[in-house]
């Protein structure tokens, strides 16, 4: 695309973005760091959902940087995120490095040096803001930093630095792209046994353990794969750098700066540094004591299917800088604050209203609107190699559906444009329709699952049903039947289809049973009959059916046979729902021990009486109890809505509690980890559950083909006055919906048009 028609598309972004209302910012959504936070310090993220990177200490390093399912494809290696050159980097130094100055980015972060340290996330805003009195001997400096992933104009980010020296002098800054040095050592993870995987961990000197503060035990092998740079210069009397680069075995990338200057700056030099792992615009300069200095890094970024090459990006960048700094930031946060009119606003809890924030914050930062792109259990970071599991379907695309329906959208057609790979996929199998992968590559819908656990991905199988569930609910909540027959219908399908030919059909039993089957609990990896499996299988079947009819379509008289006939592990005896099939012994001490409480997860709600509701939470409440391993943060949510359904307020409020004040929230930004111990972070899986406890769990509501409708009475944690879903969308209209207490203390729902909707 030419450098003009990028221009104009900028533009518009900006003028709509601007057009935006614009809101005052309260302490529910500012999350802040002092000194005492840098021990423990977990990087926070800036992200707009096609441009990921994280937060630094001084607010000036270098941080590594991921775009939209660009990848890595390295031979005999899983796809994983490849880390593009790191953009946020801007250095500084009070003077001549020969005199016996430091430059700040590599000075001890301590009290002595960094003073009256204060960083904030913004939440609402989608800004970092770093403040502190930078020490280096004699000469002192205010210094603050801003830095955005642009929201109105996605291919924009910048970071300015704002000095004010307590001297007179000369400077130095160092504005850079660090060119990352291939990641070593590489596993062969595609071809690795299980049996080979702790030797070659042994062998190379690494563990799988977390290091504090913020490393996942499983760094070793979830680490960001590489960018090739291709072309890379500057120009310093332009202020501008370019490159142009191509992820191993992958698609190609560039990136541009441009460098806004204050005005009347004196520069006394300016060059560019390039080597193997840094191109750099270097300047010096002379500043006065008590005078501002604004220096503003604008940067570009693009990626083959999204954008252009360099040039296009320069441009991009260059028309930023000509805009200044405050209209960029003024866009974005008007854009931001036009997403936040779709919120959960808690009256009567700020710590969980701050949590809830940041759950809601980390889900838009990783999700794109309008795409077909969907997001990793650990959004666009290296967690999980950045591949696209059931989290998507099931935990993310709920918690999105009725707030931010435009990203849930993008969550769905990605199984849409990946349904070959997964026809391929179910027919190299010998079975019919779909089979969507375990862990699905971003870009391409392929299986990406290490060989060691290949087994896994051929067995967890529940995810196709999770599949098809998701496509119905985008329908009932959209009310779009023209997607559904042209997109989501030939999804539903084949998953049913799938289903069909993978059921058995035990004559002797007179039913139909799924054996060889990855458990939810996936220490149970080769079971007959895991119930959370065949339940979603059945709903999927019977969606199947009624898709059909909506659509026009013949419904195979197969599916409902299945699905009326597919048996669901229960004991009679004890009036509850089993794991999975009673032959398995159920002696393994793993993920909390059990699954039941997700069958009544919003989307599969699987039908069930009181009194096997009440027995199914009590069962699951006994093994967790016991249980000798740290709870999986998947498991927070569930158990609270699963109480919710029952009635059992105290229980459900608990449940949430714990969710809000679980060691898995990592200062000093809410960032979720997969446990308490795993330091796996950035967990979007758990960040929707949260989510879906409060849209789903506490309001009691359900999507049906009636609409939203109440399935069971709403629930209100007894410490809360009240909240509100904010612009609710549902089938064209919006909504705010209430749960409150009336006169006499009884909890009710209400609903009423959202204020400012079409």
């Amino acid at each position: 695309m030419s450098a003009g028609r990028w221009l104009l598309r900028l533009l518009a972004c900006l003028v709509l973005a601007l057009s935006a209302p614009v809101f005052a910012t309260d302490t529910g959504f500012l999350l802040a760091a002092s000194s005492k936070n840098w021990a423990s310090y977990f990087p926070g993220q800036l992200a707009n959902g096609y441009l990921s990177t994280t937060t630094s200490p001084r607010g000036t390093e270098g941080t590594p940087s991921t775009l939209v399912a660009f990848m890595d494809y390295a031979r005999d290696d899983i796809s994983r995120p490849a880390a593009i050159p790191g953009w946020t980097e801007i250095d500084y130094s009070t003077g001549p490095t020969h005199a016996g100055q430091s430059w700040l980015n590599q000075v001890n972060l301590d009290e002595a040096h960094f003073q009256d340290y204060r960083q904030v996330l913004n939440l609402h805003d989608a800004t970092l803001t770093t403040r502190y009195r930078y020490v280096d001997g004699a000469r002192i400096t205010q210094v603050e930093v801003t830095t955005l992933v642009s929201q109105a104009a996605p291919h924009l980010a910048a970071t300015q630095l704002r000095i004010t020296p307590e001297f007179d002098g000369e400077v130095q800054l160092s504005f850079a792209l660090n060119l990352w040095a291939p990641h070593q050592p590489r596993l062969p993870l595609g071809r690795i046994s299980g049996d080979e995987m702790p030797e070659a961990l042994v062998a190379h000197g690494l563990k799988i353990e977390p290091v504090a503060p913020s490393t996942p035990d499983r760094a070793a092998m979830w680490y960001l794969g590489d960018t090739h740079v291709l072309d890379a210069t500057g120009d310093a009397k332009g202020l501008t750098l370019q490159l142009d680069g191509r992820a191993e075995q992958g698609l190609r990338m560039a990136e541009a700066v441009t460098v806004g200057l204050p005005a009347g700056l004196t520069v006394t030099d300016a060059a560019i540094h390039k080597s193997p792992y840094r191109l750099a615009l270097n300047l010096k300069a002379r500043v006065r004591k008590g005078h501002s200095y604004a220096f503003t890094k604008f940067v570009a970024f693009s990626r083959e299917g999204w954008g252009g090459d360099a040039a296009d990006d320069l441009a991009l960048a260059g028309a930023a800088r000509a805009n200044g700094f405050d209209h960029l930031v003024d866009a974005h946060r008007a854009a931001w604050h036009a997403l936040w009119k779709s919120d959960v606003r808690i009256d009567g809890d700020d710590q969980a209203q701050r949590i809830v924030h940041a759950d809601l914050y980390y889900l838009l930062a990783n999700t794109t609107p309008g795409t077909a792109w969907a997001t990793g259990g650990c959004g666009m970071t290296g967690g999980y190699a950045g591949h696209v599991f059931w989290d998507s379907d099931t935990w993310v695309f709920p918690a999105l559906l009725l707030l931010h329906p435009r990203r849930a959208e993008s969550l769905v057609n990605f199984r849409v444009r990946t349904l070959p790979a997964a026809e391929a996929r179910a027919k190299a199998a010998g079975l019919r329709g779909a089979k969507f992968p375990w862990e699905a590559d971003p870009q391409y819908g392929t299986e990406q699952v290490p060989y060691s656990a290949r087994a896994l991905g051929e067995r967890e199988i529940h995810v196709n049903a999770d599949v098809a569930i998701a496509q119905w609910q985008y329908y009932l909540a959209s009310g779009d039947r023209d997607w559904l027959a042209h997109y989501g219908w030939p999804v539903i399908r084949d998953v049913a289809d799938f289903w069909v030919s993978r059921a058995t059909y035990v004559a002797a039993r007179q039913r139909y049973e799924i054996h060889h089957v990855t458990s939810v609990l996936e220490a149970y990896n080769d079971v007959p009959n895991d119930t959370f499996t065949n339940a979603s299988a059945r709903k999927a079947l019977d969606i199947a059916t009624a898709a059909a009819a909506v659509v026009g379509a013949q419904a195979d008289p197969h599916w409902a046979e299945v699905a009326a006939h597919l048996y669901i592990p229960f004991s009679e005896k004890d009036r509850r729902h089993l794991d999975f099939d009673p032959g398995v012994a159920h002696d393994i001490d793993a993920w909390g021990d059990t699954a039941v409480p997700a069958l009544a997860y919003p989307s599969l709600d699987v039908p069930m009486g009181a009194d096997v509701r009440r027995n199914d939470f009590d069962y699951a409440t006994q093994l967790i109890e016991r249980s000798q391993q740290p709870l999986n943060s998947m498991g927070l949510s569930p158990m609270s809505i699963a109480a919710a359904a029952q009635g059992n307020t105290d229980a459900a409020g608990a449940w949430f509690q714990r969710n809000v004040t679980a060691d898995v929230i990592k200062p000093p930004f809410g960032v979720r980890t997969e446990t308490a111990t795993n330091n796996t972070g950035y967990f979007l899986t758990a960040a929707g559950g949260m989510l879906q406890n409060i849209v789903y769990g506490f309001t009691g509501l359900r999507l049906e083909k009636a609409g939203l409708v109440q399935a069971y009475p709403p629930m209100l944690p007894r410490t809360w006055h009240s909240f509100t879903l904010t612009h609710v969308a549902l089938r064209g209209a919006y909504y705010d919906i209430t749960v409150g207490r009336d006169r006499d203390g009884k909890v009710v729902l209400t609903r009423r048009p959202a204020e400012g909707a079409p």
